[in-house]
């Protein structure tokens, strides 16, 4: 296609963010079969679909969603020249869509995304989930990067490219009651000790459990938690032991209250920057990724 017509883009626009024809058209001030005239012509001169019908819903489809994200990039841009021959400068937010995994700890995830939240120029959209669902969403362009504690899997439908930014050892704390007495004989003295794990299946619990085989020591695992975070929180009320990423421990122990009994040597935590481009070109992307290289997992 060598000319888009804008005019049928706005229309389409419109009717995403609006969430439906009706409200499209009364913002618009126009009928809603003329919306929908145009935006079928918008569809024919790309060649693509940009919604499909669910139950009385026009919803976007992933061609709609990568068509969304560069409207409002193209319909900024405008906004911005219009503002420059006004005389009145703008600095429009660059939006870094972020995908978190679920079992990556999030004291390190906030470590890493920290450089962005001091930046005035970005609007962070962060979404968690099972790191299959994230692949998805970034194969879809939904997302401009996956942080997760493991590496996308070979068998991934569609490209994707790993990128290592280190690793973290892990130290074991408890409450202050607790971790005094499981320091005294540490590693022997977490047999049979209360503990508190990430679910089975993760990375972190893969390693955690090698660790203890490794040392013939058996913990009593009194619960297994998805939410990291809640599981400091219940550690800190006397429940159990706690792993945690040495990167991220002097403020695990600051928040929680938790107290140190020893580091699981030779017991790491990856992390992993996944992205759909084998260099990472986005600005934002590129200042978090070094930022972990150099300070947080260094």
């Amino acid at each position: 296609m060598d000319w888009l017509n804008y005019h049928h883009l706005r229309y389409f626009w419109t009717v995403a963010k609006e969430g439906g024809l009706q409200p499209a058209a009364a913002r618009l001030h126009v009928s809603p079969p003329s919306i929908s005239a145009q935006i079928r012509e918008l569809e024919e001169a790309l060649d693509v679909k940009l919604f499909r019908r669910s139950g009385r819903r026009n919803v976007l489809t992933d061609a709609g969603q990568i068509a969304l994200r560069h409207a409002e990039e193209i319909f900024g841009l405008g906004n911005d020249l219009v503002s420059a021959l006004k005389q009145r400068p703008t600095e429009r937010a660059l939006k870094l869509h972020v995908g978190v995994a679920d079992s990556l700890p999030k004291l390190v995830t906030y470590e890493i995304l920290r450089p962005a939240l001091e930046l005035p120029a970005v609007h962070l959209v962060c979404r968690e989930g099972k790191i299959d669902d994230l692949l998805a969403q970034l194969g879809a362009h939904r997302l401009d990067i996956v942080l997760a504690d493991e590496p996308a899997s070979s068998s991934v439908k569609f490209r994707v490219f790993n990128h290592r930014l280190g690793d973290s050892a892990v130290t074991f704390c408890a409450a202050p009651a607790l971790a005094g007495r499981l320091r005294r004989g540490f590693p022997k003295s977490l047999g049979s000790a209360p503990a508190l794990l990430p679910v089975e299946n993760t990375p972190l619990r893969r390693a955690l459990e090698g660790w203890f085989r490794a040392r013939k020591v058996a913990p009593r695992v009194v619960a297994e938690f998805e939410d990291l975070a809640l599981m400091k929180v219940m550690a800190a009320q006397e429940q159990g032991f706690v792993p945690v990423p040495s990167v991220v421990l002097r403020e695990a122990v600051d928040r929680y209250g938790l107290r140190e009994i020893g580091a699981a040597e030779n017991c790491h935590v990856e992390i992993f920057a996944i992205t759909a481009e084998r260099k990472i070109t986005h600005p934002v992307v590129t200042i978090l990724t070094d930022h972990a290289r150099r300070l947080v997992l260094g």
